[in-house]
């Protein structure tokens, strides 16, 4: 009996993933688009190193519409792993539990940094958090924004319309871009909003991170090589998306310095450019044991994402030493995530 044990539990797992029907042979994975060329880079070395196994399937859905989808259900009709450009949320993480995905890993792969981009063409741009703030927020200082041009929010900027073109409210990009520089800005001119951010959210966002909807700001959608089309097009608009696109089109595009920082790889690496973040893989371990190649394609994710390594060479910014070995030592253990310092 104790024998057979392991092989019931592997049946129950396998009979709930299947959701009574067939299981899945290919691993779906879906969210960022930051996180996208990435993902997809590992799947292609996956593939090529197993023939005999189907390539898994990618979609780049964002952030919140992948974490979303991720959580509706385990089965093969739903994916196994979420790409995300921010930490899963705590509301989300509970929907995750509500609809019984049970444990799921939580694994920060490396690192990235929200870039301001222009062209090459450009009017090389030197801005801060605040004037970013001043100039994209709806209702900066809980007044509608009237700005037009970029001198209207600092005589120090040049007398050029305020074009700025970026992901869209369902991007993980989009919420990180909120919180690492609209609201420090936001909090720096109105110190009272620190407490309004737990006590009243709704008018924290008002005040702080609700972009504009005149123009100012386009939102591009989940298409982040459109942004960097457009930039070409418009030389004096600006561009929002992840370190990796920048990389990628350095012969028609530089970073804008934000607070003095250039976007590069060694400044977001060691932290000193303002728009830093993590960046995240979400698998269920349900499906660990029930979809063919899941474990081998996250072995493969660990072997990839090294200084030097092939993610790395697509534009990652390798994560710390640290980091790594903790991040490794989940996948090879299969830690669940801990939802106590989730927010």
């Amino acid at each position: 009996m104790r024998a057979a044990r392991p092989i019931l539990a592997s049946l129950l797992v396998l009979a709930a993933c299947s959701g009574g029907g067939t299981t899945r042979d290919q691993i779906k994975v879906v969210g960022s688009s930051t996180v996208y060329p990435f993902t997809t880079a590992v799947a292609e070395n996956f593939v090529n190193a197993r023939p005999d196994m189907k390539a898994p399937v990618v979609e780049s859905t964002g952030t919140g519409p992948g974490i979303k989808l991720f959580c509706a259900g385990i089965g093969p009709q739903h994916p196994d792993i979420v790409n995300a450009s921010r930490r899963i949320k705590r509301s989300e993480y509970d929907a995750c539990r509500a609809n019984g995905v049970g444990p799921v890993m939580e694994v920060q792969f490396g690192t990235d940094g929200i870039a301001l981009a222009e062209s090459n063409a450009g009017p090389k741009l030197r801005l801060s958090r605040r004037d970013v703030y001043l100039a994209l927020a709806a209702n900066p200082l809980g007044k509608a924004n009237a700005a037009r041009l970029w001198s209207d929010v600092n005589p120090a900027l040049p007398a050029i319309p305020i074009q700025t073109y970026g992901p869209p409210s369902t991007s993980g990009t989009r919420d990180a871009f909120a919180e690492l520089v609209m609201v420090p800005a936001c909090e720096a001119l109105e110190p009272r909003m620190k407490a309004v951010k737990d006590s009243d959210p709704d008018a924290f966002a008002e005040h702080c991170t609700r972009l504009r909807e005149d123009g100012a700001y386009v939102d591009k959608g989940e298409n982040d090589n459109l942004i960097v089309q457009n930039l070409s097009t418009n030389p004096n608009a600006i561009g929002i998306f992840g370190y990796s696109y920048l990389e990628e089109n350095a012969a028609r595009l530089h970073g804008v310095p934000l607070d003095g920082v250039v976007p590069t790889y060694a400044s977001i690496a060691d932290g000193s450019y303002p728009g830093a973040r993590p960046l995240y893989i979400y698998v269920k371990v349900a499906h660990l044991r029930a979809v063919p190649g899941l474990r081998e394609f996250l072995a493969d994710y660990v072997t990839m994402w090294g200084p030097g390594g092939p993610l790395v060479r697509r534009g990652l910014i390798a994560a710390g030493a640290d980091v790594r070995a903790r991040a490794a030592a989940v996948v090879a253990r299969r830690t669940p995530l801990d939802p106590a310092g989730l927010h």
